[in-house]
């Protein structure tokens, strides 16, 4: 199977062959056509086995379908991650799938002065990469709104739970839309996790 039988598009076709990306990991092939209809996902997969490119690949697609430019680009996608290092990741690979899509994401994370974050979520940004304790600064300061998310993302989520973002998590999904497209992935289903997937995923593919 090659990432051309995914019905991806042309920008983001080309944006993985300049990756040197040919064949898609069992995660990829699985996830990629799901998100795509806008299903929610429940995803078990360790780190590393090209799960961020699983979901970040129909993301972009998704979100180029309609785009919004300039100061008017409103947080439509939403990925959480318990780390910086993660967050970085994931952003990097936002960066590169997504390179000729014309959309944009910022990363925040907590440690570094919130300056430069909130001066890129002011100039606009399509898909927000955050860790949970910086997010919710940023939003009890008004910086960021989530209303018009239409897809979240939370990523590691067994590693939020062991890190104590439980509870930082289940605040922000007070505060999203009801109607979203929500993506889980964690690398294994202690019963708090299968707990807290069960109460925000929607009739989801695993």
């Amino acid at each position: 199977m090659q990432f051309e039988s995914l019905n991806l598009i042309e920008p983001i076709l080309q944006a993985l062959k300049e990756e040197g990306y040919t064949t898609p990991t069992p995660i990829q092939a699985q996830a990629i056509p799901i998100v795509l209809q806008g299903t929610d996902l429940l995803g078990c997969a360790q780190t590393g086995t090209g799960k961020t490119a699983a979901f970040a690949i129909p993301i972009l697609q998704l979100l180029s379908a309609e785009k919004l430019y300039g100061n008017k680009k409103k947080i439509r996608s939403l990925v959480v991650t318990p780390t910086r290092e993660l967050a970085i990741q994931i952003a990097e690979s936002f960066n590169a799938y997504g390179r000729h899509t014309g959309l944009k994401n910022t990363v925040v994370f907590g440690g570094v002065g919130q300056s430069p974050q909130v001066a890129a979520i002011r100039n606009g940004v399509d898909v927000l990469i955050a860790t949970p304790g910086r997010l919710l600064d940023l939003m009890h300061q008004g910086h960021i709104s989530l209303r018009d998310v239409e897809i979240f993302v939370l990523d590691e989520a067994d590693r939020m739970l062991d890190m104590g973002f439980i509870n930082d998590v289940k605040k922000l999904l007070s505060v999203l839309p009801k109607k979203k497209q929500t993506l889980f992935f964690s690398a294994t289903m202690p019963p708090e996790i299968v707990k807290l997937s069960s109460s925000i995923l929607h009739n989801p593919e695993k």
